[in-house]
């Protein structure tokens, strides 16, 4: 008797608490501009206050996606209790894809635990024929924003960089060039540059981009690296493109001025050689050899000699050699290594001389030093 009399009298205060000091709250919304271009990042802040800390709701608001008009992007979430108050914070950023007027409108799920799920608690009743929760569904304020054309499709802060080596190189030597773009702006849209040059090879790496979402939009850096490998002199034609300048709200143009390489011819140590040193230097070449054959001999006779095993670095470039599919790949890649350790097999590449992909990697397989 006492015991039910005690869960009873435990009951009516915690229902008499949550209908009497049951939480009210309020939504707010916020977005940073009411007119943007395409393209342009459009920032929204959603904010529930409580009265109090709320301990029986929850929230559903998830209105991330994309359709025909937008592209929104989670920001962040933050909850926090301010003098026993809670704020439920979510943050957004928003991708105008047309011009014309787009209207955000969210639905948000408020669920607040009802008497049943209080009272299976405290009673420890297990009835799962019931709810647990009430849910209402509420529609957030509407935001209005215009959006405006943008030719250029490119928006944001940007500042474009060029990395480039002295316009001086021998015959088949790469010469080597890396483009940046640092800032503000739309990556993602960012296309590979192209050069298409007569009588040179240009290898071209992906871009790499290294950005984080911000209330501005995405913020970092995209870059591009480039190797030109020619027997010739040549030029490096201009290249530019436009954006739309969050700053100065206009269309800007960045442009990179053409690069004129001069090409040295490569010549052997035999060919700088006149013809009685090109004999004296054989001779000592010739006695030389077989001084270090005897040698040799001899050292092989009495030491066993170990085989050495390749340094870490040198073992993973040589693997690299190994997993590339074609001559091109491979010659990229002798170019970023080493481009003057590599200079013969790549002339020997470009000339067809060596066309076997099995042999060039022979080649360079030669070339490295244990």
């Amino acid at each position: 008797m006492n015991k039910n009399l005690g869960r009873f009298l435990l009951l009516y205060l915690l229902f008499w608490h949550v209908e009497i000091f049951a939480s009210n709250y309020v939504w707010h919304v916020e977005v940073n501009k009411k007119s943007a271009v395409v393209n342009e990042a459009i920032y929204l802040k959603y904010s529930c206050d409580f009265d109090d800390r709320a301990e029986l709701y929850s929230i559903e608001f998830n209105p991330v996606g994309e359709n025909e008009r937008y592209k929104l992007e989670p920001l962040s979430q933050n909850t926090k209790i301010t003098d026993g108050k809670k704020s439920v914070i979510y943050e957004f950023v928003a991708f105008a894809k047309n011009a014309g007027e787009i209207r955000f409108e969210f639905d948000t799920l408020m669920k607040k635990t009802n008497r049943d799920s209080v009272e299976n608690t405290v009673i420890g009743r297990d009835n799962m024929q019931k709810e647990e929760f009430s849910a209402t569904a509420l529609r957030q304020e509407s935001v209005v924003v215009q959006v405006s054309e943008n030719r250029s499709g490119l928006f944001g802060s940007l500042d474009f960089r060029v990395k480039k080596e002295s316009p001086k190189v021998k015959a088949f030597e790469p010469y080597h060039m890396e483009l940046t773009l640092e800032g503000v702006g739309n990556f993602e849209l960012l296309k590979p540059f192209e050069f298409t040059i007569q009588g040179v090879k240009v290898f071209a790496q992906k871009p790499i981009e290294n950005s984080t979402l911000t209330q501005d939009g995405l913020r970092g850096m995209w870059s591009q690296k480039f190797a030109f490998v020619s027997e010739k002199d040549f030029e490096i034609p201009a290249i530019s493109f436009e954006y739309f300048d969050k700053t100065e709200q206009k269309i800007k143009e960045l442009r990179l001025e053409a690069t004129k390489v001069e090409v040295a011819q490569a010549f052997s140590k035999e060919e700088l050689l006149d013809e009685d040193e090109k004999k004296e230097s054989f001779l000592k070449l010739e006695y030389l050899y077989y001084l270090l054959t005897f040698i040799a001999g001899f050292l092989a006779s009495k030491i066993k000699i170990k085989k050495n095993i390749p340094h870490a670095k040198e073992q993973e470039f040589l693997d690299k050699v190994e997993s590339v599919k074609s001559l091109d790949a491979l010659c990229m890649l002798l170019a970023l290594k080493n481009a003057q350790k590599f200079t013969h097999v790549i002339a020997q590449i470009e000339k067809k001389e060596i066309q076997s992909l099995k042999e060039a990697k022979k080649a360079v397989v030669s070339l490295i030093e244990y």
